[in-house]
């Protein structure tokens, strides 16, 4: 069955606009462009828009997905079965995020006791479960299964106290590495507190620091178009400034 992007948008449940654009930008071309200038899709480029919605559902960004599904290697059935196993993680996340407002909500009537380590269980869980999806291969093939488990653990035992001061911490990063940036040197007194305040962030996630592993974090920062992107929504050049700042901070810097 052929469709026209009017009626393969209106099946996906997309926009024509995106379909057009997914064209102009190679991730879904067209099968074909028939005698009044329309774009046609068959089977396979079906196919595929529902491989690139499912990467889409699960956060990955449309470069790594072009750059996923028109790899030569890329299989369909694998990918699916791949898809499923992230969406099974998500519907767990799910579920002890359902399970925690129960109980907040049995809290409320006076129905139950919760502590408040049970309270943040449920969120500690979906952060974990988020980076997770979003950064785990990444992270994973860089540091190694054993490094991110220890940091994940970590997480899932903080206790309310440690939550909250690693909540302020990351915006003092983010205020004084906007301030820094503002300076234009990564050197100077401002970008060197932003790097050492970035360093004692991590020390609540990592399970050990290193100066290695810190530059090779902000390294990632640059080279992962993810990372780029949160730290740049601001001020572009930040993620760089950033990398920067760390690298000579940990004397890394070549």
């Amino acid at each position: 069955m052929e469709y026209t992007v009017q009626k393969l948008a209106s099946l996906a449940g997309v926009s024509t606009r995106t379909l057009r654009y997914y064209d102009e930008i190679g991730i879904l071309k067209p099968a074909r462009i028939n005698s009044s200038g329309y774009r046609i899709y068959g089977q396979a480029e079906v196919d595929k828009l529902q491989q690139i919605l499912f990467y889409r559902e699960l956060g990955v960004g449309l470069d790594s997905i072009k750059e996923i599904v028109t790899a030569p290697s890329f299989d369909g059935a694998k990918a699916l079965r791949e898809h499923r196993e992230k969406l099974l993680e998500k519907r767990i996340q799910l579920d002890l995020l359902i399970a925690n407002v129960e109980k907040t909500i049995a809290l409320s009537e006076g129905r139950i006791n919760m502590s408040n380590k049970e309270k943040f269980e449920g969120f500690k869980k979906k952060m974990i479960d988020d980076n997770e999806i979003k950064y785990g291969k990444e992270i994973r093939q860089k540091y190694g299964n054993d490094t991110v488990d220890k940091s994940n653990a970590k997480l899932q035992n903080m206790t309310e106290e440690q939550y909250a001061e690693v909540s302020k911490l990351a915006e003092q990063v983010q205020e004084t590495l906007a301030d820094a940036f503002k300076t234009g040197d990564p050197a100077g007194e401002l970008a060197q507190k932003a790097a050492d305040l970035h360093k004692h962030w991590l020390t609540y996630y990592w399970h050990e620091y290193s100066k290695e592993a810190h530059a090779g974090l902000a390294q990632m920062y640059v080279d992962d178009e993810r990372f780029t992107a949160y730290y740049d929504k601001e001020k572009p050049g930040t993620a760089e400034f950033l990398r920067d700042a760390i690298l000579i901070y940990t004397g890394m810097k070549k």
